[in-house]
């Protein structure tokens, strides 16, 4: 499963949210690509100026992986 991100400020490049619905959930993908077809979507200038800058990242897209051990959760 993945997840969009997106970093807003520009002071701070360690401040990144979760890309959520109109409905307020979060949005997540079951595969890479359908993820990263949605964030071109919803981010177009972002996602194209990031081919062309030398400088930090401001999408991204995450892979979530889920914890199928039988620890306890704390």
């Amino acid at each position: 499963m993945f997840k969009l991100q997106v970093q807003d400020d520009d002071n701070d490049a360690r401040v990144w949210h979760d890309v959520k619905s109109p409905d307020g959930r979060l949005l997540t993908f079951d595969n890479e690509a359908d993820a990263r077809a949605k964030l071109e979507e919803l981010y177009p200038v972002l996602v194209k100026l990031e081919g062309y800058s030398a400088g930090s990242k401001r999408t991204r897209v995450l892979n979530i992986i889920e914890d199928d051990d039988d620890w306890k959760k704390k």
